[in-house]
């Protein structure tokens, strides 16, 4: 049974500041996260940085407390070997996530972007 649902977008072009500025990205972004996004261009990097920021947003819309409660870096995205995008939820988020939707929660989601949007879909479904 599905729990919650959340959809975000984020204006790609938003995210050039934040590459700039690593206060910004270690604000929003775990070191897994980053260490990630190093070898790419900046214009790549900005593109990377905005749709998983709209994952995280999108997380705290389906499990309905916006972002309060955890912070976005206990929130990030991994990809399996055949490229497919799985949201890891740890530390604050993973107990808000348990207490929203129960222990054994499962949460999908689909990434996409295209020029100066990013957007990003999740879906949990209660544990």
């Amino acid at each position: 049974m599905v729990c919650g649902i959340g959809v975000d977008m984020a204006k790609v072009s938003r995210f050039l500041r934040w590459v700039k500025d690593p206060k910004m990205i270690d604000r929003y972004f775990n070191r897994e996260e980053q260490l990630v996004s190093q070898t790419a261009s900046e214009q790549r990097r900005c593109e990377w940085y905005a749709v998983r920021f709209a994952a995280k947003e999108a997380f705290s819309k389906a499990v309905g407390t916006g972002l309060n409660g955890f912070d976005l870096c206990d929130i990030y995205i991994v990809k399996d070997e055949c490229g497919m995008p799985s949201l890891c939820v740890t530390g604050r988020a993973l107990s808000v996530l348990h207490e929203k939707c129960g222990e054994g929660a499962k949460v999908f989601v689909s990434l996409t972007h295209e020029k100066e949007y990013a957007l990003a879909f999740v879906t949990v479904e209660r544990g």
